[in-house]
């Protein structure tokens, strides 16, 4: 028998599947919440501070006052009993239950806070890692403050969805004058003579952990940063293409719309940066736990 997730409502560890949310929850009638995602490896959570103050800043724009430090202490906690190795941990904080209107609550209803953990078998972009993914593109249709990592994600559900139907795994989102911001779950970085090209940090995308971590990897490697779109009508040009999130890590695009990227390969860039990241995972389970 498959073992039940392990959640944590409201400080209360319990099987997922017996977690019961009000209807009246803001999360469930407005989107009115924030979320994290993070990896798990060799059971510990991979870049927890960043994942956490970024949770601060979403709450903080979200004006949702929730006990950061505490859903951190449950974080650990849950994991640690969980018995998960590989995996990830999914974290999300709403407003609360409330009578349902537009503007907040009086009396600033209690956040309700869930956190769970899933395990993961194997890596879900093994074969796409190695032979490069296939995705396409879309128009963002989102709103305008994606900075804020907040559950309102149907314009990403519905960009995911289009893509997994053309049998690609990912969708880039494409603004009105062809500007490639992000994907539907990933952050996205180009490579042009050597140099990585990424879309500069704003309210028209997230500022992903991933993509953060890519960065300051690509400092350290020497690998130039250019901080500009990449435009759909450059993607003819560049030598290679490649997404980046919790999930995904650093994953080679080889074609966008059916048109190769490059040389249809996975490139060097890419690869070099694949590798660093794996070194970094490897380092943070050769250390202390902490």
């Amino acid at each position: 028998m498959t073992q039940p997730l392990l959640a944590n409502w409201n400080g209360v560890e319990q099987p997922l599947d017996e977690v019961r949310v009000s209807v009246l929850d803001r999360g469930f009638l407005f989107g009115d919440g924030g979320y994290e995602v993070l990896r798990i490896y060799g059971g510990r959570l991979f870049l927890l501070d960043e994942h956490m103050q970024r949770l601060v800043r979403s709450l903080d724009k979200l004006r949702i006052a929730a006990d950061v430090p505490r859903i951190e202490r449950r974080l650990r906690e849950t994991l640690a009993h969980s018995g998960v190795v590989e995996g990830m941990a999914y974290l999300q904080v709403t407003r609360g239950e409330a009578p349902r209107m537009h503007r907040f609550p009086p009396g600033n209803p209690h956040p309700n806070e869930l956190i769970y953990i899933a395990p993961l078998a194997g890596d879900p972009y093994g074969d796409a890692r190695e032979t490069g993914a296939a995705v396409l593109t879309t128009p963002d249709v989102r709103w305008g403050r994606c900075d804020i990592k907040s559950i309102n994600l149907l314009a990403n559900c519905l960009a995911a969805q289009a893509a997994a139907e053309a049998g690609c795994q990912e969708a880039l989102l494409v603004a009105e004058d062809g500007a490639i911001v992000e994907g539907s779950h990933t952050s996205v970085f180009g490579v042009k003579d050597g140099a990585i090209w990424t879309t500069p940090l704003g309210p028209h995308i997230l500022p992903g952990i991933t993509r953060g971590l890519v960065l300051r990897l690509a400092a350290r490697a020497g690998i130039s940063v250019v901080e500009k779109s990449l435009h759909t009508r450059e993607l003819g040009e560049i030598d290679e293409l490649f997404l980046t999130g919790t999930t995904s890590e650093v994953l080679p695009v080889t074609t966008v719309d059916g048109r190769p990227i490059g040389n249809g390969r996975p490139g060097p860039v890419t690869r070099r940066l694949a590798e660093t990241y794996r070194q970094v995972v490897d380092e943070m389970l050769a250390g202390p736990a902490s």
